[in-house]
């Protein structure tokens, strides 16, 4: 039986995902002058979301390849994903009005030897297709291993999505 994709919102509670709210508070409030997205015509680009929860709690802090597992590392990518679906939500309305998801920038908090970045953004790529399916979901990609993040955090994500509509449209 195939998958149905049309409508993101219902998949999500099919799924059951919890989908963070970033209306309110509203996103940012913690870490002060950033906006959470900026909008120009039906491209949005949503700002940098990391595995933490809303109350700043944050799932596998430290380093993959030291004291984070792959296996960890992934899931931390995974909760990353399921907050960037709730700042899509927030810049555009409903899951449903996303028509692409154009590319997502992936940080990992690497150990020096580790090259697996892959193994680690792979669980907010798969989240995304879970969610949106083949034709939405996948995007251009590219993970980089670095040295440190903010607030100590394994993983962090930028993500660009298009809109079914443009600014002001019905």
């Amino acid at each position: 039986m195939a998958t149905d994709y049309s409508s993101p919102e219902q998949r999500v509670r099919e799924l059951g995902i919890v989908v963070p709210d970033y209306a309110n508070p509203p996103y940012g409030e913690r870490y002060g002058t950033m906006k959470g997205f900026h909008r120009e015509g039906r491209t949005v680009t949503l700002s940098g979301m990391t595995p933490e929860a809303r109350d700043g709690v944050k799932l596998y802090p430290g380093r993959v390849g030291d004291t984070v597992t792959v296996e960890q590392g992934y899931q931390a990518a995974r909760k990353a994903a399921i907050s960037v679906l709730g700042l899509m939500r927030y810049a555009v309305g409903s899951l449903d009005e996303v028509d692409a998801i154009v590319n997502t920038l992936c940080f990992v908090v690497t150990s020096m030897d580790f090259s697996d970045v892959n193994l680690v953004t792979n669980g907010a790529a798969d989240l995304f297709l879970e969610v949106f399916g083949p034709e939405v979901g996948r995007s251009t990609s590219a993970g980089i291993g670095v040295m440190s993040l903010s607030g100590g955090n394994c993983f962090e994500m930028w993500t660009t999505i298009q809109s079914k509509s443009a600014v002001g449209e019905a």
